[in-house]
């Protein structure tokens, strides 16, 4: 056995060079590929990260404007509406105001006509009461002529 833990020991006093060189070699690599790569990686990410908060200012401004027209197209269409609402109240108004007045002339036509119309009649009537009696003056000379005959 203290053969065998000899040969032990002499197997780990070769190992340690191999152990010292594999340290060394851990800290080389480390700090001339793994920090420069760290660092190239840090760097990537920060400007990936800014490049995202930017367009997410970026998103964020324009969704703002989008809701500051939309705000402005919608009081645009309230007054377009009101507008229109108030051209359609003037435009009825106005069509009721020449109804009225076409009733108006229309209630003085027909006053007119019935007046014309009654007065017609009268000098009718008085042109047959006065045709009437004259033919009635013939008919009564006609009748007495025949018995005096």
């Amino acid at each position: 056995m203290d053969e065998t833990l000899h040969a032990l020991a002499g197997i780990l006093l070769g190992a340690i060079p191999t152990v010292v060189l594999l340290f060394l070699l851990h800290f080389y690599i480390k700090r001339m590929f793994f920090r420069p790569l760290e660092k190239v990686l840090d760097e990537r990410y920060q400007a990936t990260e800014g490049t995202r908060r930017v367009a997410e200012a970026t998103f964020a401004r324009a969704a703002q404007k989008a809701a500051e027209c939309e705000a402005a197209l919608r009081a645009t269409r309230a007054e377009i509406y009101r507008e229109v609402e108030e051209q359609r109240r003037k435009w009825r108004e106005e069509h009721g105001a020449a109804i009225a007045e076409s009733r108006g002339k229309a209630g003085e036509a027909i006053q007119a006509g019935k007046a014309q119309l009654a007065a017609d009649a009268a000098a009718a009537k008085q042109s047959l009461e006065a045709s009437s009696e004259a033919l009635a003056a013939r008919i009564a000379e006609s009748v007495f002529q025949e018995r005096v005959n």
